[in-house]
């Protein structure tokens, strides 16, 4: 068991999903069923994968959950560039958004390696 708190990649992603709820705090009304709350599932999916995943009983597990994390943060990111080119945010705020899910991605598949490694 690890404890995922000291995790700078479940950190990290926590600090995303606020990001995340404070931009779409900004959309269209029309948006809060849509794109709003799979935005906002998707990237509290993602630290909430890593934080169970390093409860589980091995590393194998811990490695499965971490995959799914990883899936949520391709998600996160798809419905990031949807809701740029819908324009509901600047280009700068979801670049910004994107540059730290594209680290957020790589830490992931860095604890990934290590645990298969062992």
């Amino acid at each position: 068991m690890h404890d995922y708190k000291k995790l700078q990649v479940w950190q990290d992603a926590v600090d995303m999903a606020v990001l995340v709820y404070e931009l779409t705090g900004a959309f269209p009304k029309a948006e809060q069923y849509g794109l709003t709350s799979q935005l906002r599932r998707s990237a509290v999916s993602v630290p909430s994968n890593i934080a169970e995943g390093s409860g589980r009983n091995n590393p194998g597990e811990f490695d499965h959950f971490l995959g799914i994390a990883a899936g949520s943060s391709y998600e996160l990111e798809t419905q990031l560039i949807v809701s740029s080119r819908l324009g509901y945010s600047s280009d700068t705020e979801i670049d910004k958004l994107l540059d730290k899910l594209n680290v957020n991605q790589k830490m992931i598949y860095k604890l990934k390696s290590k645990l298969v490694k062992r």
